[in-house]
């Protein structure tokens, strides 16, 4: 008996075809797998920031222009625009949406303490819904400074 399957050669005759297909489907596998992971980036959120115009003001009533960009200085719109006391000081929370070309106009009236020479007002941005974007990082301050 023990002499029968020492001459049984029926056990290699699968294996070069089980090892072709083990290396095909592995190909397979890593091929998925690779694009699957290269389509990730696609799911990547994109930090936005605000630019004011002017970036620096005085006291008192002014309308400043707010653009939300994305991390590519690309304008983004339908975006809310909250402006908030910051060291300078403003009567209330001043709210606007973006247009189509990422801007909105606040009509702001900052105002600094006594013996303050200068003071910031803070921005906060509302992404559109569904999309890409957060405002999880601190964004430009609009810089009020009191003229000599």
């Amino acid at each position: 008996m023990s002499d029968s399957l020492w001459r049984d050669e029926r056990a290699i005759e699968g294996l070069p075809i089980r090892l072709v297909i083990a290396l095909v489907v592995g190909v397979a596998c890593l091929s998925v797998m690779m694009s699957t992971i290269s389509g990730i980036e696609t799911l990547q959120v994109t930090e936005v920031d605000v630019e004011p115009h002017p970036e620096v003001t005085n006291p008192g009533t002014q309308d400043v222009v707010v653009t939300v960009v994305d991390s590519k200085g690309s304008p983004v719109s339908g975006a809310t625009v909250v402006a908030k006391s910051g060291t300078a000081t403003l009567s209330s929370v001043t709210t606007g949406e973006t247009g189509s070309a990422g801007n909105v106009t606040l009509s702001l009236s900052p105002s600094l303490g006594p013996n303050q020479q200068d003071g910031t007002v803070t921005f906060e941005v509302k992404p559109p819904a569904g999309s890409n974007y957060e405002d999880a990082r601190s964004n430009t301050d609009l810089l009020v400074v009191e003229s000599p």
